[in-house]
């Protein structure tokens, strides 16, 4: 039988690395010989996140496939949607969801911005994350405050899902002074599965990235049962 693992790559906010990390995420998975699928569902200022994630797959995904719903304004999609006169429903999301999902071995799906930013009609990224029995991969920058952002994303979780997080510190292009212990004061706190990804720069090439040891294992660490 064919396990099924799905991920819902959800931030602390907008800005804080989701799809870099979810485009590594793929690479990894398909350098593994992994059948991966990565989805962006829905989108709102522009589709730049979806045209990185379609990269990353290689072709396995179209760009409709990979984000069916995209609208103008760079606002909450629930908002940018209703500019537009549209809206955008949980069942549909998942439909679209388990439809793509059906030949491939992991699925990563993207939220947009942080864990209850409203993503369509009464729904955000934590009920796709309870929909789809997706393990929660929570995504920051590894600066002064976050700390609390991600006890409060963790708090906003079910219990069950709570257990299953992982969180992502994404380190910043300066440092500051918590920055070095954040990653422990997590798991002092919470005791969290944290890993942590060093800054890449502006513009970095992604299979040079992947040569790196400390991506890789953190890469593997998010991924593990």
């Amino acid at each position: 039988m064919r396990t099924l693992r799905r991920f819902l790559i959800a931030g602390t906010g907008t800005g804080a690395g989701k799809t870099v990390l979810t485009a590594l995420l793929a690479e990894y998975c398909r350098a593994r010989g992994l059948r991966v699928a990565a989805l962006k569902p829905v989108c709102s200022g522009g589709r730049e996140d979806a045209r990185c994630l379609h990269a990353a797959l290689g072709g396995a995904l179209t760009l409709d496939q990979i984000n069916p719903w995209h609208f103008r304004a760079a606002i909450a999609p629930l908002l940018a949607a209703r500019r537009e006169r549209k809206q955008v429903k949980l069942s549909a999301v998942l439909a679209h969801i388990r439809a793509v999902e059906k030949p491939f071995e992991v699925v990563l799906v993207e939220g947009a911005g942080g864990l209850l930013s409203p993503l369509g009609a009464r729904f955000d990224s934590r009920d796709l994350i309870s929909a789809l029995d997706a393990t929660p991969v929570l995504v920051a920058p590894n600066q002064l405050g976050v700390v609390n952002h991600i006890l409060l994303t963790l708090e906003a979780l079910p219990q069950t899902f709570r257990a299953r997080a992982r969180v992502v510190l994404m380190m910043p292009p300066k440092p500051d002074e918590a920055t070095a212990s954040n990653a422990k004061l997590l798991k002092q706190l919470a005791d969290p599965r944290v890993c942590r990804l060093p800054w890449f720069g502006m513009n970095f090439s992604q299979p040079a990235v992947l040569q790196e040891p400390q991506v890789r294992r953190a890469l593997a660490a998010i991924l593990a049962d």
